[in-house]
């Protein structure tokens, strides 16, 4: 199963990420979003409703992906997430410099 696709281009570049995102492929879903955001330099929204499992290589990974999008003044928002995942971000303090959606 891919963890990671690009569903949509318009406005926003869009993902949907499924399944489990950690050390083992978190660099592949780096690499799948900075090839995307080259073609398609846009603000970025995350699709979680399908997401299980992150550890915090992902989380890194996330810091990552944000700093590259508002380097470039654009946003990336994280949306339909588990409440135990989004459980995650705020014990992390990332709630507070992620746009994170219910």
């Amino acid at each position: 199963m891919k963890e990671v696709t690009v569903t949509g281009t318009q406005p926003a570049l869009e993902f949907t990420l499924c399944g489990e995102i950690d050390a083992e492929n978190a660099d592949e879903f780096f690499e799948e979003f900075a090839a995307a955001y080259a073609r398609s330099p846009r603000d970025v929204v995350f699709r979680c409703d399908a997401l299980e499992f992150i550890d915090s290589t992902t989380l890194g990974t996330f810091v990552k992906i944000l700093k590259r999008v508002k380097s470039d003044g654009r946003t990336m928002r994280l949306s339909g997430l588990q409440p135990r995942l989004k459980k995650l971000f705020v014990i992390c303090a990332l709630d507070k410099i992620m746009e994170i959606e219910a």
